[in-house]
């Protein structure tokens, strides 16, 4: 009775999570038919569906069930949010406005440089100091600590994620001219709304979003004989941009090799010619301008889109890929590789394809498919995926159960280790694979942050005093199995002995705190 009080949806029933075998696989793909342990499906389900563990999730998990947890995840609104991360993301007034009030709140030029000073350690205070000397500042600071506060404290741990997948599928660079007032809105609007949803409706919101308009130029894209242009003269002359069709074809639905030509390239581009930009005065949002537009024919993927037609012909090169086998082939191996392995089984990959193309995009329904699946819950995918700075970061910080008073030096650091958020300039987003983020120095820089949290030198990261005695009960052979849950490697434990001789004076809460920082920075600690 007290779980169904706590989370009201589980009165209205939950859908059986039936695991189901794994398909037939080539060989190399034998790890992928052998299921875990029931034990270890508990901890792999908190390590690749949020995160990382927080104190007490490991037993909320075996409370709940597993099927009953995984169906709270994959329906959020069934979940109360975390008051405390209710309370944190009240400061940051920026991400709740339209783009017509950020841009007159927050576009004035920066001040002179030097007129900040030193900033004041109060959250608050701090973004009042910026906002008077560099307004457009306060923005990618509003934006970095909420994504931050959302990974860390979020009872919707789930959809976090895959707001975070999602944005990256679809990345844009905030750093771009105007993009820095356009993110916020993109991200709420366009990605937040449709992750449970269907993709083309998640297709479409990204292709009207100015953010992605302004950051691939497509509102500066005008067909070769469209009104705009034979009328044009001198500098206001502009052309056929092929940005954004390339990136639709290529990163957003069919995938690299999804059988497209550059011809299939320039027709898109042709069909996308007139969505544009609002003036400032109505609001900066998305608009068709029929003056730009190509009226020609055109012949995308084998499809005729008649001469004539206006925003009608983006809307149905949009149908036509949300629907295609290959954006379903695409879409379902990127969720594959992020949430299973770098090289999923072809298996997995295909059934969630079919469900995708079943179901109409639904991607709740693909979701399932994944975690229904065998592959899912194998020995290949446990510990198969390596934790990018982000998951790092936030990881860190969610299995010390630490308060976060401020979460910009989060930012900092997880920039440092090579992923300044909402920054990554090229439009394929930060890489979905593990060799990309196995350098040897990345490691010690992660060893580094374990160690400044775990031993309280983190600004704006506090852990409780007492906390490392508290959890191993005093004794350092015990956090090992509390924060790995397992017993960690012998090449770790021969690391952890040696820095404890090396401080033979050091008090027991600070042989404790040096303990829980080594394991934390271990190369165990870095798999999810």
């Amino acid at each position: 009775m007290l779980a169904a009080f706590l989370y009201p949806g589980l009165a209205h029933g939950a859908k059986k999570i039936k695991i189901i075998k794994p398909g037939a696989n080539p060989p190399q793909y034998a790890a992928f038919s052998r299921l875990l342990p029931k034990e270890e499906r508990y901890r792999h389900a908190l390590e690749r569906l949020t995160f990382g563990p927080r104190p007490g999730d490991l037993d909320e998990i075996r409370r709940l069930g597993l099927d009953k947890w995984l169906n709270l995840q994959l329906h959020p609104e069934r979940v109360p949010e975390n008051p405390v991360l209710t309370q944190r993301l009240q400061p940051y007034e920026s991400l709740r406005m339209s783009l017509q009030d950020v841009a007159l709140r927050y576009a004035q030029r920066p001040g002179p440089a030097g007129q900040i000073g030193k900033l004041p350690d109060d959250p608050v205070e701090r973004r009042r100091a910026i906002l008077a000397a560099n307004p457009p500042a306060v923005i990618a600071e509003d934006l970095e600590e909420s994504k931050l506060l959302r990974a860390i404290y979020s009872n919707h741990q789930l959809e976090e994620l895959l707001v975070d997948f999602w944005y990256n599928h679809f990345n844009v660079f905030w750093g771009k001219g105007q993009d820095r007032f356009y993110v916020p809105a993109y991200e709420r609007d366009a990605i937040r709304p449709h992750v449970f949803g269907k993709f083309y409706d998640l297709l479409l919101a990204t292709a009207q979003s100015p953010a992605m308009l302004f950051y691939l130029d497509n509102w500066q894209s005008v067909g070769p004989n469209s009104f705009a242009a034979r009328f044009a003269r001198g500098r206001n002359r502009r052309g056929l941009n092929e940005n954004y069709g390339r990136e639709l074809l290529e990163l957003h639905t069919l995938g690299v090799d999804g059988g497209y030509t550059q011809r299939d390239v320039i027709e898109v581009a042709r069909c996308f010619t007139g969505w544009t930009l609002a003036p400032p005065r109505r609001g900066g949002g998305f608009e068709y301008n029929d003056r730009m537009h190509d009226k020609g024919p055109k012949m995308v993927l084998g499809h005729l889109i008649r001469a004539g037609g206006g925003m009608e012909d983006g809307l149905e090169v949009l149908r036509i890929l949300a629907h295609h086998p290959a954006t379903a082939h695409h879409i379902s191996f990127e969720l594959a590789q992020r949430f299973v392995a770098d090289d999923p089984p072809p298996s997995l990959v295909n059934r969630m394809a079919d469900t995708f193309l079943k179901t109409d995009g639904d991607l709740r329904r693909v979701m399932e498919t994944m975690l229904e699946s065998g592959e899912f819950w194998s020995e290949g995918a446990y510990h198969a995926k390596l934790k990018t700075p982000f998951e790092m970061v936030v990881s860190v910080v969610r299995v010390t159960g630490a308060d976060v008073q401020s979460a910009l030096p989060l930012a900092r650091e997880t920039a440092r280790l090579g992923e300044p958020l909402y920054r990554k300039v090229e439009p394929n987003g930060y890489a979905n694979v593990n060799a990309e983020w196995a350098s040897s120095a990345g490691l010690l820089e992660r060893m580094n942050f374990a160690l400044a949290v775990a031993q309280n030198r983190m600004p704006g990261v506090h852990v409780e005093p007492g906390y490392w005695e508290q959890l191993t009960q005093g004794d350092p052979r015990q956090a090992e199995d509390l924060l790995l849950g397992e017993e960690a490697s012998p090449q770790t434990q021969a690391a952890i002995q040696q820095a404890l001789q090396a401080t033979p004076q050091a008090r027991p809460e600070q042989m404790l705190a040096l303990v829980a920082g080594l394991t934390l920075g271990s190369p165990e600690f870095q798999k999810r």
